[in-house]
């Protein structure tokens, strides 16, 4: 299930950088949860380190104005 929501996540912060939304950052979230899942443990990792960085990045941007 966790692997679920962060491939959902990392399909939303894909989708976010292309600028178009739909049906391409689902596609994305899919694709990328099923590797992630398949990587095990260390794939979880990587997905939510990015996950957490574009979060993280997004935050400190929008305190700085």
């Amino acid at each position: 299930m966790i692997g679920k929501i962060i491939g959902a996540l990392v399909g939303r912060e894909m989708d976010r950088r292309d600028g178009s939304g739909g049906i391409k950052g689902a596609a994305m979230g899919a694709l990328i949860g099923g590797g992630l899942r398949r990587m095990g443990p260390l794939g979880m990792i990587l997905g939510g380190g990015y996950v957490a960085k574009k979060a993280y990045d997004r935050r400190r941007a929008s305190r700085s104005l």
